[in-house]
């Protein structure tokens, strides 16, 4: 393993953990009943996901370009693309890729799982941030006494993972929440994991207009978008807003938080199956444009 693959699959934990807290944003806002302010402090840690997001990306993609260019290496200048897609120099560059790729994308199922189990941890020292946010007024007073030794410290003796016990009670209970988009997540969890993942492969698939193949990732994760747009995000938003005027209890949402992080968790072990297909359709539609 390399160590540009080796920080591209750490950015990727660190980046799926990040985006599997953001569902016990919702716990903190229902328990504190200040939702709006949770959801603007957290976008504080967001900043790290997207952070994280900038430097992962021109890393996997120099992890593309530099099979392409070893296969290319292989092959007389100027080979027809069939020449190059059968050689094989080539194709044990695409079977390596592909084998990166699928760590990576094993990689977002560890980091969502990892999130997962923090989740309680996160509600519980969150909710705290979001009160002590309405006390000292500002985020960079915030930052500087939150961040003070002593109260880091005792944040981190509180970080505890979720217990096996913890999870078969939230799981025995009925779940009182439509199932529909509980399922619809785990696809549009798939579709996202593997998009970009998918388009870059597809490059490494035609490789002459690579740069074509992986601008049209938006094919496969437009279709994520929409689902998330319509059916996942409205439905989240509108059980969370039924717990704050009382109309559900904070067991529900807790429930609601238990099984979108599961299904999150089962949407990135889809992506597995969704990557090659995914390409396959991305390369299609480039050849179909050039």
């Amino acid at each position: 393993m390399t160590k540009h693959l080796l920080l591209v699959i750490l950015l990727t934990v660190l980046i799926h953990l990040v985006n599997t807290l953001i569902y016990g944003v919702r716990l903190s806002g229902v328990r504190t009943g200040r939702l709006a302010t949770a959801y603007s402090l957290f976008n504080l840690i967001f900043l790290i996901s997207s952070t994280a997001n900038t430097i992962q990306a021109p890393l996997l993609s120099s992890l593309v370009e530099g099979a392409i260019n070893r296969g290319l290496a292989a092959v007389p200048p100027g080979a027809p693309a069939a020449v190059l897609l059968s050689s094989p120099v080539y194709r044990q560059e695409l079977a390596v890729l592909d084998q990166n790729i699928r760590l990576v994308i094993l990689a977002a199922t560890g980091g969502t799982f990892l999130g997962g189990l923090l989740i309680p941890a996160f509600v519980r020292v969150f909710s705290r941030t979001i009160l002590l946010f309405e006390e000292v007024g500002s985020v960079p007073r915030l930052v500087l006494f939150a961040f003070s030794p002593r109260r880091f410290y005792r944040a981190l003796k509180n970080i505890r993972p979720a217990t096996p016990e913890t999870l078969r009670q939230a799981m025995r209970l009925r779940a009182t929440m439509p199932k529909g988009f509980l399922l619809l997540n785990i696809l549009i969890t798939g579709i996202y994991t593997t998009g970009v993942l998918s388009a870059l492969y597809a490059g490494a698939l035609f490789p002459y207009y690579r740069t074509t193949a992986t601008l049209l990732s938006p094919i496969v994760n437009g279709i994520a978008a929409v689902l998330l747009a319509t059916v996942v995000d409205p439905t989240a938003a509108m059980l969370t807003d039924q717990a704050l005027r009382g109309k559900r209890s904070e067991a529900d949402i807790r429930q609601m938080v238990l099984f979108l992080a599961l299904t999150r968790f089962a949407g990135t072990i889809l992506a597995q199956a969704l990557f090659i297909p995914a390409a396959e359709l991305i390369r299609f539609v480039a050849a179909l444009i050039v």
